[in-house]
């Protein structure tokens, strides 16, 4: 099977080719055939790719490769904003590294220090974490970076904001001067840009755009009257075979209906701040096995979060800028699954704003209509009873 693999996959170890096999890839994304070369090469790489284009393993995958397993000391350290996307990036890692020697372990704030330092003692070779808790570990002296040859930042302009850009700093330059960083995100703003290029050597600047990946998926909206948008959110919950994440802008608004749509029968859970590691799991999984048809969230979950088969995106009310709305659009119709839908229920005066929100995408959202409770076309006055499942994507 080897011949069918890309070039630099058939010269890979056994476990990234197996790997490549289980997962039934044929072929790199436009990121990956990029920046894996030159990632590899060990050069600084400054990446925007939409999300669901397969950034992810576009980092993982030479990492893996230029792991010494035979040395137990850290190699590569991978920063993300949130506990859900680190625990996401693990899962790849020790997906992709399975049947090797290669150990990784994670590490996030608000969980139980002494466990954390219990998987240091394990001599983990990739540490996948939040800055500030990998950031702690460092100071503690309990987290050696001498060895760290590479610095992935994952969705890097989150993390190179006001609250996260001196923690970032800090972890960068307590490794040696040749170490290599490496940012990948959907978006990237001037300001991160500048500060990004603070802590890089000549990087390499790499741009997938959304076109080169032929999105499929359908953009529609609602314009309907405030009280009337849970009523929306309800009756979306009642098509057929929906799996959605429902975006909303404040913790009070996501447990508020959480509990109206759970008195009227919808399985639906909650996912924001101020929920626990073991609530934020538990909700996620509950999306990801099909227990639950919504997770209600803020945008602690717009970032990275990948939930298989995810048939819609639910806007309630608009993002505040275009990079968010991009992010919470790209939680569906990812590279090599279906397309999906994404919703925007708003009230009349935003429909200008939501227009020129999804512009960069280069789709013009359809209106749907909400009239005494149900959805219909607003072109043929048909109700909407059954979600239009998109084509296969090519891998």
């Amino acid at each position: 099977m080897t011949d069918q693999l890309p070039e630099w996959v058939g010269k890979s170890p056994s476990f990234i080719q197996n790997a490549w096999n289980e997962a039934h890839f044929t072929q790199f994304t436009h990121i990956q055939d990029q920046a894996i070369p030159r990632i590899e090469e060990g050069k600084d790489i400054l990446a925007q790719a939409p999300a669901g284009s397969g950034k992810t393993l576009a980092y993982v995958l030479p990492i893996l490769h230029g792991i010494q397993s035979d040395r137990p000391q850290a190699q590569a350290v991978i920063l993300a904003s949130s506990h859900e996307l680190v625990m996401q990036i693990l899962d790849v890692v020790q997906t992709w590294s399975k049947n090797s020697d290669i150990r990784a372990a994670s590490f996030i704030g608000g969980t139980n220090v002494k466990r954390q330092l219990d998987k240091l003692k394990k001599k983990p070779h990739i540490i996948v974490g939040t800055p500030g808790r990998v950031h702690e570990l460092i100071q503690l002296k309990k987290l050696k970076m001498h060895e760290v040859k590479t610095i992935v930042l994952d969705e890097g302009d989150q993390l190179l904001t006001k609250e996260h850009v001196p923690t970032v700093k800090a972890i960068v330059s307590s490794t040696l001067a040749d170490r290599q960083v490496v940012l990948f995100s959907a978006t990237l703003a001037e300001a991160a840009i500048a500060q990004a290029q603070t802590l890089m050597k000549e990087p390499s600047v790499l741009s997938v755009k959304h076109e080169a990946l032929k999105p499929q998926n359908e953009y529609i909206y609602f314009a309907a009257e405030r009280r009337d948008y849970i009523d929306v959110v309800r009756k979306l919950a009642q098509l057929k075979g929906i799996r959605a994440i429902v975006f909303l802008h404040q913790i009070g608004d996501v447990d508020m209906f959480k509990q109206k749509l759970s008195f009227k029968g919808i399985p639906c859970d909650a996912l924001h701040s101020e929920a626990d590691k073991q609530e934020r799991a538990k909700a996620i999984q509950q999306l990801r096995s099909g227990k639950s048809a919504l997770l209600l969230t803020t945008d602690v979950a717009a970032r990275g979060i990948d939930i298989p088969d995810l048939t819609h995106v639910i806007q309630v009310g608009l993002p505040k800028d275009k990079e968010q709305y991009i992010h919470r659009a790209g939680r569906t119709g990812r590279v090599g699954a279906n397309a999906g839908t994404v919703v925007s229920i708003v009230n009349e005066y935003d429909v200008p704003r939501l227009k020129k929100l999804t512009a960069p995408l280069g789709q013009e959202p359809t209106r749907k209509q909400w009239w005494k409770g149900e959805i219909k076309d607003v072109e043929e006055g048909r109700t909407t009873g059954e979600h239009p499942r998109g084509r296969k994507q090519s891998k």
